[in-house]
């Protein structure tokens, strides 16, 4: 939405009353009236650039709906004042670090009490919706009468994704303003939906654009709106044995995702709608005490510190990115996927190669992408007309930034370097892809060393947020900065690291991987191998992500990093190489340590009778992560603990609910990690030695 229509209706609405702005005696909202005897009030958190739920939002909301009860206006508008959207949702860092589910249940009370009240109020009441109305911002806008979405309106209940469920009656009144089973899966999945999909579910009543509004609402306060109404479907659904089937399917569903242990809240949500769903009072009671209990749990406070590393890290890209104009070298999986990404992100992007197959491949793999994320055909069709074919490398000329993505060989990125570097235009950055070479070895033809980075994108690209921006002692500030800035521009989150084999990530990875290849040569069954790490959370085992990665990828990095810390790494089995000479190199050649069919791999489940997973299986595969995110702290690879988390998480999947590597050795204590450090190492060898820098980890 234009940002000056916001401007110009804030100004509108609050000359219509008698009350002047100055003069509000609220902090947070602006409360005036206009002509129609009609009550607007406007949110606007104080020293905030988007509305989100807080105590002393809630205390001041109390106070005017307790006006509104005495002064009983035509009706009551509610809506925001801020350009990013309706309400982002609760201020969740007014419960990081809470304990006792007895005092949030408390707090959580006495908001249900407003909100109650505002439901109650006594005059028609329309919440007019622009932008995001996410988690708290829509249990408010549920609690009016009636709903109208500005075409722009986006709408979701994202705290599942938080360790929650919705907890200020969200779960009350979505289940039955709407088709229950629609309902319980945007908040099973936390997804959002726009305007018109909201308009179509019931969930909204009108959707118009900001020029129509004041129409709108006259409409609806004075009774001229068509409202949606409500489909016979929905009390059908909410029916106590209709409740008790779909809630079975919909736990099966949620275990396909996450296992309850690791992940509670979907569960919890599906029981509270399976027990209390058609007796509102119970409902609204027993939601508070099962969102208290949820925000306690350590999976929860996780979570949510996962949230806020993710802002944490976006704050690192800083602003002003001043790249418009990308050029990638090398199609194949990685830099094809790059560059299809950057188009998607608005980039202007021209795709080199030797070969004009990989180009096409690259070309028919980024118009497959389009069509999964992008509704709009003709958004598609733009992101299309932004990647452009360049077999003569003629982009290089007029690119701001180049992105490298050739194999992995010394010679060959230098060889491509001298070719490109005399074309580079005046201040353009040198980016190269390498997950594991140093810059230092790769700077060492170059006339220009300073603009040489590293910007190492994540398989796959679209997916995985993390970019690990790699400088060397010479790189020029000014353009490691932009490098950071352009990571943020694609909606992407940065990592500053200083080069090292391996950087942060593959670093940590590789012992993770390659442990599991010496358990396979012990006879250890690879579906129970990646078994251990999914009980521990991990998003899969590390022999299907060597299958996803490719096996040709982790013997290069493997031998690169073994040449540096050859003690800190388990030794790698010679058929892995001869597995790698045949080709088996995992999903992209269809078959590795599984036989890959439409980009999945083929398990047979782990027999009944037999070896189990073990404590001991786990700890061989996640101690060593933590082992070298220590040792990259105490180098200096990455300053900040809360850094190695975010990248981890963002990087590779790293259990979320665990808060990180170095977050759960803090959890489990320093002093646990370690001693088990030794005791496998005195079992397994000096690979599991404990670094150094665990004497002074906190």
């Amino acid at each position: 939405m234009d940002s000056q229509i916001i401007d110009v209706l804030a100004d509108r609405v609050l000359e219509l009353g008698p009350t002047p702005a100055a003069d509000s005696p609220y902090r947070n909202f602006k409360l005036t009236r206009d002509d129609d005897g009609i009550a607007w009030l406007l949110f606007d958190r104080a020293g905030a650039s988007a509305n989100t739920i807080s105590a002393d939002m809630i205390d001041e909301l109390n106070a005017i709906v307790t006006s509104l009860e005495s002064q009983r206006p035509a009706g009551l508008v509610v809506r925001s004042a801020k350009r990013s959207g309706f309400i982002a949702g609760a201020d969740v860092n007014e419960f990081r670090g809470v304990s006792d589910p007895r005092a949030v249940e408390t707090e959580i009370g006495r908001a249900h009490a407003v909100i109650d009240r505002l439901e109650a109020l006594r005059v028609p009441s329309v919440a007019v919706i622009h932008g995001f109305c996410l988690g708290g911002g829509l249990e408010v806008a549920l609690a009016c009468q009636m709903r109208i979405a500005i075409d722009d309106a986006r709408f979701g209940f994202p705290e599942v994704l938080l360790g929650l469920h919705p907890g200020l009656g969200g779960t009350v009144r979505f289940t039955e303003l709407i088709n229950p089973m629609q309902a319980m899966t945007l908040m099973l999945t936390g997804k959002t939906i726009d305007a018109r999909r909201a308009r179509s579910l019931g969930l909204v009543d009108a959707v118009t654009q900001e020029r129509h509004v004041r129409n709108a609402v006259r409409d609806a306060v004075f009774g001229r709106l068509k409202r949606a109404r409500r489909g016979a479907m929905n009390s059908l659904l909410n029916l106590a044995p209709v409740r008790g089937f779909l809630a079975s399917r919909m736990r099966g569903e949620a275990a396909k995702a996450a296992p309850r242990v690791h992940y509670p809240a979907p569960y919890a949500l599906i029981d509270l709608w399976e027990k209390h769903a058609g007796n509102r009072s119970a409902m609204l009671n027993a939601e508070k005490t099962s969102f208290a209990n949820l925000m306690v749990t350590p999976s929860a406070q996780n979570l949510i510190r996962v949230f806020f590393l993710r802002e944490q890290m976006k704050k690192a890209a800083g602003g002003g990115n001043k790249v418009q104009h990308v050029h990638v070298i090398g199609a194949g999986a990685m830099g094809g996927d790059i560059a299809a990404w950057c188009a998607h992100e608005d980039m202007r992007v021209t795709l080199a190669d030797m070969k004009a197959e990989p180009i096409a491949g690259a070309m028919k793999r980024a118009a497959d992408l389009f069509g999964k994320i992008m509704r709009k055909k003709i958004d598609q069709r733009d992101a299309l007309d932004r990647l452009i074919p360049d077999m003569d490398g003629e982009g290089v000329r007029n690119a701001d930034l180049i992105i490298e993505a050739v194999p992995e060989k010394l010679e060959l990125k230098q060889k491509v370097y001298a070719g490109l570097e005399p074309k580079m235009k005046q201040g353009a950055i040198l980016a190269t892809n390498t997950s594991s070479i140093p810059l230092q070895d790769l700077r060492t033809t170059l006339a220009r060393p300073e603009r040489l980075l590293g910007l190492h994108f994540f398989n796959p690209v679209s997916r995985l947020q993390l970019v690990e921006v790699v400088s060397h002692d010479g790189t020029d500030a000014a353009m490691l900065r932009e490098a950071q800035a352009f990571v943020g521009a694609i909606d992407r989150l940065p990592l500053p690291v200083k080069s090292s084999p391996g950087f942060l990530v593959n670093r940590a990875l590789t012992p993770y991987m390659l442990e599991a290849m010496v358990m396979l040569d012990e006879k250890i069954d690879q579906r129970l191998i990646d078994a251990a790490a999914v009980q521990f959370g991990m998003p899969m085992g590390p022999i299907e992500l060597a299958d996803q990665v490719g096996l040709d990828i982790c013997l290069d990095v493997g031998d690169m990093l073994r040449s540096k810390f050859g003690d800190h790494l388990p030794p790698t089995p010679a058929w892995l190489r001869e597995k790698v000479a045949k080709g088996e190199l995992g999903r992209k050649t269809g078959k590795g340590f599984y036989t890959w069919k439409d980009g999945k791999a083929e398990k047979t489940p782990l027999p009944e009778t037999g070896p189990r997973v073990t404590d001991e299986m786990i700890d061989r595969l996640v101690l060593p992560i933590s082992n070298v995110c220590v040792a990259a702290l105490r180098e200096g690879i990455v300053d900040e603990a809360d850094m190695v988390d975010g990248a981890m998480i963002f990087g590779t999947g790293y259990a979320p609910f665990r808060g990180g590597p170095l977050n759960y050795a803090r959890t489990r204590g320093a002093d646990n990690v370690v001693s088990a450090l030794r005791a496998l190492a005195q079992k397994f060898g000096d690979r599991f030695t404990p670094d150094a820098g665990w004497e002074t980890f906190k």
